[in-house]
């Protein structure tokens, strides 16, 4: 499970069975996912590690829902920033 960055700044979530580094360089080889082919994938910056692919492909799930801004207080590491925009978003 990752978070990749594409060239125009978007985040890309997906799940791959490579470490980071070959998983950039699937990316940048075109051996991924068509969108991200097609969008650029600068960076991995952030991975997870799940003890398999249904407990991965749930995550993967429920990070495509989550808002740019919370999936980059995930990234940064930012615990209270992302209890606050989880919150902000269950007052709705």
């Amino acid at each position: 499970m990752y978070i990749a960055q594409l060239r125009d700044g978007r985040f890309y979530v997906g799940i791959s069975q490579y470490p980071p580094p070959a998983l950039l360089a699937h990316h940048q080889a075109g051996r991924h996912a068509q969108f991200a082919r097609v969008e650029g994938v600068t960076s991995v910056l952030w991975t997870e590690i799940h003890p398999s692919l249904e407990s991965a492909r749930r995550r993967e799930v429920q990070l495509k829902r989550w808002s740019h801004a919370k999936k980059q207080a995930l990234i940064d590491g930012d615990v209270e920033r992302l209890k606050r925009l989880a919150r902000s978003r269950h007052r709705r």
